[in-house]
């Protein structure tokens, strides 16, 4: 079986998910980030390919069965290829935002790339990108996280991937809308959370 090294990006603290303030209390959100993060990673564990998980961010989760990267503040995508860079092989990048990801999605994804070299799991507006999957990274490649990620990844990738298109993936919690959508699909992480 391949194997797989999960890459989980996270922001704790005050800052994180700032775009809700207007929906969720500092308190709030700090409790949501957290809860999602736990979700994502229990998620990415229960996938059989997954050798390891390295959450990369400025606090260490001793909680969970992670390896710590510390983020050194290079911004998003300098971490994650600096990350790649020190772990080479095949790499699932995965948001820790994603309330109703299962673990059969991520599989999904995993074989999708391992069929096509790489997989991306596009946000529900198909404009961002919630997973990425490389098998394996490909020298030169740069993430590129961000506004308008999901095309910017395709065209790095030269079309030589495989776009799996699965709720869970889809659904990511960046704005109070995002927030509404996966509370209205009965998303019982944000009942009992929030």
């Amino acid at each position: 079986m391949t194997r797989w090294t999960a890459l989980v990006p996270l922001k704790l603290g005050p800052v994180g998910k700032s775009r809700l303030a207007s929906a969720l209390s500092e308190g709030e959100r700090r409790s949501l980030v957290g809860q999602l993060a736990q979700h994502v990673i229990t998620q990415v564990a229960l996938v059989p390919a997954i050798g390891e998980i390295v959450v990369i961010s400025r606090n260490i989760l001793s909680d969970l069965p992670v390896r710590h990267l510390p983020d050194q503040g290079r911004g998003l995508n300098g971490e994650l290829d600096h990350a790649a860079s020190l772990l080479g092989g095949n790499l699932l990048v995965i948001h820790a935002d994603l309330p109703m990801v299962q673990a059969g999605e991520i599989a999904e994804l995993l074989e999708a790339a391992q069929a096509s070299g790489a997989a991306i799991g596009p946000d529900r507006h198909g404009s961002g990108t919630n997973a990425l999957a490389l098998a394996p990274i490909r020298a030169g490649f740069r993430f590129a996280f961000g506004p308008g990620s999901f095309a910017a990844h395709c065209l790095a990738l030269e079309g030589q991937l495989a776009i799996v298109r699965l709720g869970g993936l889809a659904c990511d919690i960046d704005t109070p809308s995002d927030l509404a959508f996966a509370r209205s699909h009965q998303n019982e992480l944000l009942r009992a959370e929030i």
